[in-house]
């Protein structure tokens, strides 16, 4: 075979191998896993109580017609999700593609294997982190490696009504105090309403209210520090509020659903919730649109201390449109993503820009209040550690029983330490 004719078999062989494998388009490429056609992700969250999530479905189907978005919606109790997420992919469904975390689980998550890691893609697509708030980011991140991107950012807040109060109450008595003498007015039933049943948001309320007082569960070393006087202040001062009568007598069956309806309904004061909570009380068929105000929760004796919360999107291993389910949350946690959960959720940014943005402004008071922005990134983080989901199954256990009365705060206090010592190491 002459030369010419070897170049030709050779360059007609690698013509075909590469037009049939799509030669050069990149291992990287968001065209989809199969071969062009249509994608179906399914994206799993908790109870969305807003329009949010359809709306941000849509406006990214719009940009990616290949992609199409199933949502499937999550119990509204963290745990449970937590629960019915560990069954789900320690069996190795591929069900979830993307789905919500709570940012205290992400390290348990990644260490089980459940996670995709998405440091590939970030470098790729040049996400620039620092633009995001820091605690959400390091939220994320295990063992050196970025295992999610954050959604949103969560802070206790003191929500009172403008037509009952003049002045936000700046510390607990103070509130017990107003909450009396407030109950009953203007069609309200409750002085004040709280997350009380046993699950996270339990422990939530349990941390603002003994930080407030200098108490904590864990160190900065990790060290358990649990019984102290401050701890017990704080319990005190917290099952003084849940049999003091400004409460539901339910309180202990209360979450974030039940506080949502409570308040726009107009039967309480006062409640402690999370700032989506603003945007939920003043829509149209809320009974107290436009005469609700937020303020700092009340202080203890060492001042005010909100709990910090939110969520963080991740990629399910076993999902088979990894691509398609990073473009998806990029897109969530881009400008854009951010910029519709702000306005129609009521949800704070994690990506720090969108404060800056004129509509996310008008979107809620608290979007503009430079404080509000500072204090997302010094709120008090719940207890550390790898062991998180049994540390908090121990609070909220010991918590609860507390507040039915079946134990004063001091023996709770000893308690928690007993059986925290066993997880804590």
């Amino acid at each position: 075979m002459k030369f010419w004719q070897k170049w030709l078999t050779v360059a007609l062989s690698v013509f075909l191998v590469c037009g049939l494998a799509a030669c050069g388009s990149g291992s990287d490429g968001v065209k989809g896993d199969s071969d062009g056609k249509k994608i179906t992700l399914t994206y799993a969250r908790g109870k969305d109580q807003t329009d949010t999530t359809t709306k941000l479905v849509q406006a990214f189907e719009k940009k990616h017609p290949h992609i199409q978005v199933k949502f499937k919606e999550m119990p509204s109790d963290t745990g449970v999700s937590h629960d019915q997420y560990v069954t789900m992919f320690s069996g190795g469904s591929g069900e979830i593609d993307v789905f919500d975390l709570d940012v205290i689980w992400p390290a348990e998550f990644a260490q089980a294997g459940y996670l995709e890691p998405l440091d590939r893609y970030i470098q790729r697509d040049q996400i620039q982190l620092d633009k995001y708030v820091e605690g959400a980011v390091d939220a994320s991140n295990y063992n050196g490696q970025q295992w999610a991107m954050p959604r949103f950012m969560d802070a206790g807040l003191l929500y009172y009504r403008t037509d009952l109060v003049k002045k936000a109450p700046t510390t607990w008595d103070e509130l017990i105090e107003q909450a009396k003498e407030q109950k009953g007015k203007n069609g309200t039933k409750y002085g004040y309403v709280f997350q009380g049943k046993q699950y996270e948001g339990l422990v939530c309320n349990f941390v603002e209210f003994i930080a407030s007082y200098g108490g904590q569960v864990l160190d900065e070393k990790g060290q358990l520090v649990v019984n102290s006087p401050e701890t017990v202040k704080g319990l005190k001062k917290m099952t003084e509020i849940a049999k003091s009568g400004i409460v539901p007598g339910n309180v202990t069956a209360i979450t974030e659903v039940e506080t949502d309806a409570i308040y726009s309904e107009g039967q309480a004061v006062f409640d402690r919730q999370w700032p989506y909570h603003y945007a939920k009380v003043n829509e149209a068929s809320s009974q107290v649109k436009g005469k609700v105000a937020v303020a700092p929760l009340p202080s203890g004796e060492q001042g005010s201390a909100s709990a910090l919360g939110g969520w963080v999107a991740g990629i399910n291993k076993n999902s088979k449109h990894k691509k398609e389910a990073w473009e998806f949350i990029k897109f969530m946690t881009g400008p854009e993503g951010q910029k519709i959960s702000a306005i129609d959720g009521g949800l704070a940014p994690t990506y720090i820009p969108a404060f800056e943005d004129e509509e996310v402004k008008k979107a809620s008071p608290l979007f503009k209040d430079e404080n509000y922005v500072e204090g997302l990134k010094s709120a008090v983080s719940r207890p550390v550690s790898p062991e998180y989901p049994k540390i908090s199954d121990i609070i909220q256990m010991e918590v609860s029983k507390t507040l039915a009365g079946k134990q004063t705060p001091e023996a709770a206090v000893k308690s928690m330490e007993k059986k925290l010592r066993e997880v804590v190491k």
